[in-house]
């Protein structure tokens, strides 16, 4: 499955020849983790049941990071080729969460992505 290359300021960009780049296994696992811990749950309109649940989780003062942790792992265990995924925050600032998610795949490759 292809997976389209994002900057890490999430934007599409070209590759050599000016076509919308494309990003290669295993970078591609990461990234597509990384969406998907972007996901808001009831986001995706073909299965509502795939995504974070910002909305309940980052309502609750204090907000349970643990709950989110398990959240955002779980849904980079459903990219295909995943194995296992450790998620890192580095902020929360004015509703904008970014951090890392580490994967690894059943191969034992493991590369990072940003969110």
């Amino acid at each position: 499955m292809d997976t389209l290359y994002l900057t890490p300021t999430w934007d599409l960009c070209l590759d050599a020849t000016g076509n919308i780049a494309k990003a290669a296994t295993p970078y591609a696992w990461a990234q597509d983790a990384a969406s998907a811990i972007r996901t808001f749950l009831g986001e995706c309109y073909y299965d509502t049941t795939l995504g974070v649940a910002y909305n309940q989780i980052l309502g609750q003062t204090p907000i349970p990071l643990e709950l989110l942790r398990s959240q955002c792992v779980a849904q980079a265990l459903l990219v295909p080729g995943v194995a296992s995924a450790k998620v890192f925050f580095s902020s929360l600032t004015n509703r904008v969460l970014t951090g890392q998610v580490q994967v690894s795949s059943t191969t034992g490759i493991t590369t990072v992505a940003g969110f």
